[in-house]
């Protein structure tokens, strides 16, 4: 039987007995809590006739990338895309502002940053530009809210050229809707940041395709810096304040040094994927083993010095090793839906497995009623609830 987000959220509650009081929170820290996120938090529609003519491309440049793949990549391919979803389902998502979102209960947003120190990078999309020159005028295509776009800064967007619609275009602005809206609800449940810091692009094939510049040393400066400066550094928990007095950030970690989530309201964490590179060489982690002075926490793999955030997107096929995680201490991302399948044929069954999961962050597409599918499916705490108790490695009775 399928289960409703109604009865699924329920039944997460009754497990972890999820009833805040200051008994609760002054005993519970921040690993032992679980949030609802969105994916791609500032992303809206992309346009559909761009898709339309991408779409069998795409496709077919999948399919000769799995033709080349070992054994073992392939594996590793299809739990990250389980369900063979073309390229317009998978964008098939759209979201309100990251305020709408956090008033709704989201506890966790996902933000994509691009490098462009000059400005003006990312005005002219070369998506749009092929549809003006096939004499489709601009104001027949979706919308694209060109502010701030021609200012120096980290951008926000998905793919260059293709989905490229943002309710925030640069970061600091989206920083700033975050801290605008906590600064009003002082008391909020820790809000989990996930960046993720791109230098690349999957459009090289369009005519006049923007040049997307490796993610450097001086763009995670750049990012670093506008976290305390729109933020606030009393505002952020960082690795420093995890490892304190231990020797590396994992062992910190793996002590289960995180704070409690009395002290934790009204806080951000950041957890960063760092343009796909999850190794010791990145330039996040160069110099600094354990994050010393940075403001986010690296996406890692356990044994690193720096390991603290794990990510698990298919908690279906990983849900022991994700319990197992969350016992030892780490904070886990995984998904409720992936590339939209779920809400597509209504099946709760990955929501369900990632709540069971223990993953402290849960990401969705669909955190509210209504779906471009027309199915009930959608991923909710009940109203009012922010968090809930986690069912593996905490006690809320």
């Amino acid at each position: 039987m399928k289960l409703n987000s109604i009865t699924l959220a329920a039944l997460a509650l009754t497990a972890s007995s999820a009833i805040a009081n200051n008994t609760v929170e002054n005993t519970l820290k921040i690993n032992q809590i679980q949030v609802v996120g969105t994916h791609n938090s500032y992303s809206q529609f992309v346009e559909p006739k761009l898709l339309a003519i991408f779409d069998n491309v795409i496709e077919e440049k999948k399919s000769e990338f799995v033709k080349n793949l070992t054994p073992e990549q392939l594996k590793k391919f299809e739990e990250e895309h389980p369900n063979s979803m073309r390229f317009t389902d998978a964008l098939n998502y759209s979201y309100d502002s990251l305020t709408e979102q956090l008033e709704a209960g989201v506890r966790s947003v996902a933000i994509d940053i691009f490098r462009d120190p000059e400005g003006g990078r990312f005005l002219k999309p070369a998506g749009y530009e092929l549809l003006k020159s096939k004499g489709l005028p601009e104001s027949s295509l979706l919308p694209h809210d060109k502010t701030d776009l021609e200012k120096p800064g980290l951008k926000v967007l998905h793919a260059a050229d293709l989905d490229f619609r943002s309710n925030c275009n640069l970061f600091t602005t989206c920083l700033k809707e975050l801290a605008d809206w906590s600064k009003l609800n002082p008391t909020h449940a820790p809000i989990f940041v996930m960046l993720e810091a791109k230098g690349r692009s999957i459009m090289e094939m369009l005519p006049g395709a923007t040049q997307v510049l490796p993610f450097e040393k001086s763009a995670y400066a750049e990012m670093d810096e506008s976290i305390k400066t729109i933020i606030g550094r009393e505002n952020v928990i960082t690795p420093d304040d995890i490892r304190a007095q231990y020797p590396t950030l994992e062992q910190a970690v793996k002590a289960h040094n995180w704070p409690k989530l009395a002290d934790s309201r009204g806080k951000f964490a950041f957890l960063l994927i760092a343009a796909g590179d999850t190794s010791d060489l990145t330039h996040y982690v160069d110099g600094r083993p354990n994050l010393e002075g940075r403001m986010a926490f690296l996406r890692s793999s356990p044994g690193q010095k720096h390991s603290a955030f794990i990510l698990m997107d298919n908690a279906v096929v990983r849900q022991q090793e994700i319990q197992r995680y969350v016992k030892q201490g780490y904070l886990v991302r995984t998904r409720s839906d992936i590339e939209t399948y779920e809400a597509k044929v209504n099946d709760m069954s990955r929501a369900k497995a990632a709540f069971k999961s223990g993953a402290q962050v849960i990401s969705t597409d669909f955190y509210k009623p209504g779906n471009p599918y027309g199915t009930s499916y959608k991923v909710t705490l009940p109203e009012g609830v922010d968090y809930l108790c986690n069912p593996v490695n905490a006690k809320c009775e």
